[in-house]
Formats: structure tokens, sequence, C-alpha cells
């Protein structure tokens, strides 16, 4: 799996770079913010990879969080790549946690391909989704992985919500606190 790449521009649209990494060029989808942040011929992108039936696609991030926000949002039902970018293309990190935490359906709305059932829905499943860079970066990035890791085991998140609720350690103490209580649920 791709996680990043670093590389010559070769062309910059607003949607989608190409880039060159010793004679192969990638193309990589890009949010507008990230678009607008590459400025030098140098670059470096953290990266998502796509694999679908069809097309093996890149998707690029100049910011850490951003990246975090996409991946986070693809793991929505209903909610693929180019919504996922459309997100990140109409708010920062740090916007989007505030849109999620105040539950604001119309800013969400705003989002081209976002109506109001997938608003609410993407509200529903991100109820819990916290920024990096807070004073509990080393917390919420545990709890953070703890919760994806549960997820991957099958759980439902708001059983896992539950059973990690008031739950501190790192991941590892997390994880088994969590299957501990969610075999008890």
């Amino acid at each position: 799996m791709i996680v990043g790449i670093e590389g010559t521009l070769e062309r910059k649209d607003p949607t989608f770079v190409h880039i060159n990494v010793n004679g192969l060029i990638y193309e990589v989808h890009v949010s507008i913010n990230s678009s607008n942040s590459i400025q030098e011929s140098k670059v470096k992108l953290f990266v998502t990879q796509v694999i679908r039936e069809d097309a093996n696609l890149l998707f690029g991030f100049m910011d850490l969080n951003e990246k975090k926000m996409f991946d986070t949002v693809l793991k929505i039902n209903g909610v693929g790549p180019k919504v996922g970018l459309a997100i990140c293309s109409t708010f920062t990190p740090s916007t989007f946690a505030k849109v999620v935490s105040a539950k604001d359906v119309s800013m969400l709305k705003r989002v081209p391909g976002i109506g109001p059932k997938a608003a609410s829905r993407i509200l529903v499943e991100l109820a819990d989704f916290i920024v990096d860079g807070n004073e509990e970066e080393g917390h919420s990035g545990a709890l953070g992985e703890a919760v994806m890791a549960l997820e991957s085991l099958g759980f439902k998140k708001d059983a896992i919500q539950k059973a990690l609720h008031g739950a501190s350690g790192d991941t590892s103490t997390l994880v088994k606190v969590g299957l501990k209580k969610l075999q008890r649920l």
C-alpha cells in the first residue's frame, strides 16, 4: 500500500497533480486546500490508496490531519472518495471538527454531493471526530487507534464507544479493555 509520495511536480490542476518519481509519473487526486498549499516543484504528499475493481487511485494531502479526515469519512457507508475529497476541499480539519461537534447539518449540506440524509448520517457516525493537535493528542490518538482496531474486528462503533467509555492507556491496553467489555455485551 502506498502511504506517501515524494517527487517533482509535472502538472498541477485544482483537483489532481502529476508527480514525477524517478521517471515514473503518478496522478494523485488532491483537495482544493492541498492544491492551494503546493507552492514548490518538489512535492511530498501523504497518500491514501484506493483500489477498486476498475481503478487504482491515489489521494494526496499536504496535511496529515486532512488525510486522517479523508480516511475517517471514507469509512461511512455511502461516502466514497469523490465525496470525501469534496469534504476535504470544503472544510479544513479543524473547521470540520467544529461542524461535527455542533451537528450543523446546513453547513455539511454545502458540500457537493451531500444531501440532508447523507449529512445527518455523517454527523451521527462522526459524533466523536477529534482533530490531533489538542492537549490530549496522545490519548485521543490511542483511543482512535483502538476504536479502528476494534472496528476492523467487526464490532459496531456504538458498542465500542460504550466499552471504551472512561478507559485510558495506550492502544494495546485500550484494545484489551474493549475486547473484555465487548465479550460481555
